[in-house]
């Protein structure tokens, strides 16, 4: 559909991501794109001298917040990566999720997790989604339809949107999602991607089809193998030591990392539904929680 991931091209050309991941609205990926690059240019220098090609995500949030608004400044997304820790994830209305909106109901942040045993290894395959997709007649919770619950939905009067052709119809289910897909495992730059190739199952197990005006777009990364990849300026000739060394997972044994992406993916979602509360929004718009 349509969206946005800035800095998808370098992660593409060389297999790697060293920096932050930021999820935001459409119209602030500028400024967060920025804010990252101040944070860089303060904390790590010698990476600002060379060049900087950050990660930054958006879905739309227009119902609820005024976003063409300079509202999302650079010093949030300063903060964001200075107040950034290991632990328990917020979920619901929180950051980037603040304004948005899943399956018409009140939507966000969510996050889920599995553990793959691996040999005598145990490894976490863990799912955030920023949700902000799918049509209130689409949701599927372990396979039970949720099109009859008596829930308002002022979302599906959509005039505020097209304020100057009152009949007309916004297609539901528009909005985006940006699901991250974090791993411990030992994966090469290409099994990622069969991760990352894996997330529409868990979302399909909601019940969205992929709607042309929702940007569906995912990013799986594996903090194994420290080290490798490096891309920086050589600054000195080859020597015997600069080869990468690499150790992987069997691409014939990967079955339980997929059940665990798509597994982590649907509950993800679920979860950033039920963790919310109503909201109301800019000019009373009010997004209704499941």
């Amino acid at each position: 559909g349509n969206g946005e991931m800035t800095g998808t091209i370098w992660i593409e050309e060389t297999g790697s991501l060293s920096m932050p991941v930021l999820i935001t609205n459409t119209h602030a990926v500028g400024t967060v794109h920025r804010g990252v690059i101040d944070w860089i240019n303060q904390n790590k220098p010698e990476l600002a001298a060379q060049w900087l090609l950050p990660v930054v995500a958006e879905t739309w949030d227009g119902y609820l917040n005024d976003i063409n608004g300079p509202h999302v400044k650079t010093i949030h997304a300063i903060e964001a990566i200075n107040n950034s820790k290991s632990g328990v994830i917020q979920e619901g209305s929180v950051g980037g999720g603040t304004g948005m909106n899943c399956y018409e109901f009140k939507g966000g942040c969510g996050s889920s997790s599995r553990i793959v045993k691996y040999a005598n290894t145990e490894y976490v395959v863990a799912a955030f989604v920023q949700a902000n997709f799918g049509s209130r007649s689409e949701l599927r919770i372990a396979g039970v339809p949720m099109n009859d619950l008596d829930v308002p939905n002022p979302m599906h009067d959509i005039s505020w949107f097209v304020q100057d052709k009152k009949e007309a119809k916004v297609p539901s289910g528009a909005g985006s999602v940006i699901c991250i897909i974090a791993t411990n495992a030992p994966l090469l730059p290409a099994q990622c991607k069969a991760l990352a190739r894996r997330v529409p199952l868990g979302l399909a197990r909601t019940g969205t089809a992929g709607s042309h005006f929702s940007g569906d777009i995912f990013l799986a990364f594996s903090t194994a193998n420290e080290g490798s990849l490096q891309s920086g300026f050589p600054v000195n000739e080859s020597t015997e030591k600069d080869y990468d060394q690499f150790k992987s997972i069997q691409w014939g044994r990967m079955d339980d990392f997929y059940t665990a992406t798509v597994q982590s993916v649907e509950e993800a979602v679920i979860n950033a539904l039920v963790a919310n509360e109503t909201i109301e929004g800019r000019l009373g718009h009010k997004s209704y929680s499941l």
